[in-house]
């Protein structure tokens, strides 16, 4: 078969995850797939009912309690994904392509472009195809960039390093008591959780992308407008679904490159208008976060008389020292409120 790094990059590559029992990952999509039906089965109840959605604010209500009863997420209880073993890694290894060995002799779970399966060790093989391509160590390729972005706090999670304002991390244990999380060694998977950072450090990164999406659309700027650090095309393309592809933490979303979108859509007159945003969790060992997009709409005017520059919308970071905090419904209600708030102005 032949994987590409855009299957990589969506997740369609076929690689497993931390389980490695494909009977066990069916089965947890199907019973998520179960939790879900009911929460669905009455919002189409609702909608053939009543005709139309309701306001914002009680769908986000609905969505938070729908999430919760899929995820159970209250304290005392273990994440199932965070009871497999290869989370608590404590080798050290000096490479991404030594990191290799832990699932390259791995059989896939599906024939790559098949099926969606969110996989940490993808990202793993995406670093050492970076790599590779640029000829330096993954770790000092990223660790250019962060600085080019001005982003002075973001360092590897090197346990020997000693770095100002490391934050102690906390779990839950069996007993639904709070405890310091366990030593682990993060090195085999630098590109899917092996970074530090700081929520300004995160807004900085938004910002860059955001900037980067929008700077091809403003006109009449005289030249002023110095380009983002990505083409604006190759954001659009980061940030169009893919087919296929799913997302967990938001039903009205899809997974496009690295992130998960939502689109903008509205079906039908005085019905719910459903925002464009980009935006990714992150879940690891005592720590959970978020980083929310969402882009202004901008207008005609705005594009065309150069009297605003990109970055244009709202950001939000989260960052929680604590494991299995379910961020994203949280983040989008803060964009929502900021974005309603501009709008009042």
């Amino acid at each position: 078969v032949a994987i590409t790094t855009r299957l990589l990059v969506s997740h369609l590559s076929g690689i497993r995850h931390y389980e490695k029992d494909v009977t066990k990952v069916k089965e947890e999509k199907e019973k998520a797939n179960r939790a879900l039906k009911p929460c669905q089965d009455k919002e189409q109840k609702e909608k053939e009912g009543k005709g139309v959605e309701k306001t914002d604010s009680v769908k986000l209500r609905k969505e938070h309690e729908c999430e919760v009863k899929r995820r159970n997420s209250k304290p005392g209880r273990r994440d199932k994904e965070f009871e497999q073993e290869e989370y608590y890694l404590k080798e050290k290894f000096e490479s991404v392509i030594e990191s290799l060995k832990i699932f390259k002799n791995d059989p896939l779970f599906f024939k790559p472009g098949d099926q969606f399966l969110y996989s940490t060790y993808g990202f793993t093989l995406l670093s050492a195809v970076v790599e590779r391509v640029s000829g330096q160590k993954f770790t000092d390729y990223m660790l250019k960039m962060f600085r080019d972005l001005d982003m002075l706090s973001t360092v590897l999670d090197d346990n020997e390093a000693m770095i100002y304002n490391r934050a102690r991390c906390y779990v839950y244990n069996k007993k639904g008591r709070l405890v310091n999380a366990p030593y682990v060694d993060n090195s085999y998977k630098w590109a899917g959780g092996g970074f530090l950072s700081s929520v300004g450090d995160l807004l900085k990164f938004g910002n860059a992308l955001l900037y980067s999406y929008q700077a091809g659309q403003f006109k009449n700027t005289n030249n002023k407008l110095l380009p983002g650090y990505l083409k604006p095309d190759t954001v659009a393309m980061m940030w169009t679904p893919v087919p296929k592809t799913e997302v967990s933490w938001d039903r009205d979303g899809k997974y496009a490159m690295a992130w998960a979108v939502v689109e903008k859509k509205q079906q039908c007159g005085c019905c719910r208008q459903q925002r464009h945003y980009a935006s990714h969790t992150g879940g690891a060992v005592g720590a959970s976060s978020v980083l929310l997009i969402l882009p202004e709409e901008l207008d005609s005017e705005a594009v065309n008389t150069g009297l605003v520059a990109p970055p244009r919308g709202v950001i939000v970071s989260i960052i929680c020292n604590m494991q299995s905090v379910s961020l994203n419904s949280t983040a989008l209600k803060i964009a929502r409120e900021f974005d309603k708030e501009k709008w009042a102005q």
